[in-house]
């Protein structure tokens, strides 16, 4: 008969070698390449598009608002309204500011988005607007992360396609802000240019934002480029969705540095349209 005690103990040993000498299978991490520049193109249609032909409301399948008081987190002196203060006037969206007291604020405005109906990663994204006058006035062409999936403003990033201040005439910014860069540390990324007639007529602001770089322009020139550091998303979160914000601020710790000059009301941004053109993969 078999010594039942001997039997389990052989066997645990039998096991035990086994265990010991098997060979351990660890997988291969492999690091993830650094982005290169591979000269990436843009389709020559565009994919996503509002050229603002059809007069009344701004498209609803397109655009909603943001709508509030709160100061947006720069002190801006405007409430935002859900869309009183915008319009589509013989082929142009118009974003009117005005002078009247509205829910404890004295100015009101718009700021229109394409959040949950226009979400993009990468593209070429194009906007010919004029820009409103007078000091105290902040409009801005932007974009923000749809889904913030790296974190709270600025750790999911921010793409100015196009901004101005209304006490510095003619001069527009294209920028970008990250956790690494932004300008509450006062190191965001940002190029500016003089341009003519920025209030009188319509020019055309543009990005180009691929995994290599982003580039701005105006007109079709180059003033603004953001390279991809490789170091991850602290400085680089632009590798997920974001959405188009169009809207026009007032006052502010930007707009209103040199006070807002209450005679230039109603002013108005107009836009005549935006154009989103897919990236072709490489």
């Amino acid at each position: 008969m078999i010594n039942f005690n001997k039997f389990l103990a052989t066997a645990s040993i039998i096991i035990l070698i086994n265990g010991c000498t098997d060979k351990k299978v660890i997988p291969v991490v492999t690091p993830t390449a650094p982005v290169a520049d591979l000269g990436w193109t843009f389709e020559s249609t565009p994919f996503w598009q509002d050229d603002f032909n059809t007069s009344g409301i701004p498209d609803p399948a397109k655009w909603s608002y943001d709508v509030g008081g709160s100061g947006w987190g720069n002190n801006e002196l405007q409430y935002y309204t859900s869309g009183e203060n915008a319009g589509v006037v013989n082929g142009n969206l118009v974003i009117q500011a005005k002078k009247e007291n509205y829910q404890g604020r004295q100015y009101t405005s718009s700021r229109l988005i394409t959040k949950g109906k226009g979400d993009f990663q990468y593209g070429r994204f194009e906007v010919r607007a004029k820009l409103p006058k007078g000091k105290g006035t902040w409009p801005a062409i932007w974009m923000l992360s749809s889904d913030n999936s790296y974190g709270i403003w600025p750790a999911s990033g921010e793409i100015d396609i196009l901004e101005h201040v209304g006490f510095d005439l003619n001069k527009v910014h294209c920028s970008v802000h990250c956790s690494a860069y932004n300008h509450s540390r006062g190191n965001q990324k940002t190029s500016t240019k003089v341009i003519t007639g920025a209030t009188t007529d319509f020019h055309l602001y543009r990005v180009d934002w691929t995994p290599y770089s982003i580039k701005g322009f105006v007109d079709d020139e180059q003033y603004f480029e953001f390279i991809n550091e490789n170091n991850g998303f602290a400085s680089w979160p632009f590798n997920k969705k974001f959405y188009m914000i169009l809207n026009v601020a007032i006052g502010g710790n930007w707009g209103g540095a040199q006070g807002v000059d209450d005679n230039i009301f109603p002013t108005a941004m107009e836009v005549d349209y935006v154009k989103v053109y897919k990236i072709i993969e490489q």
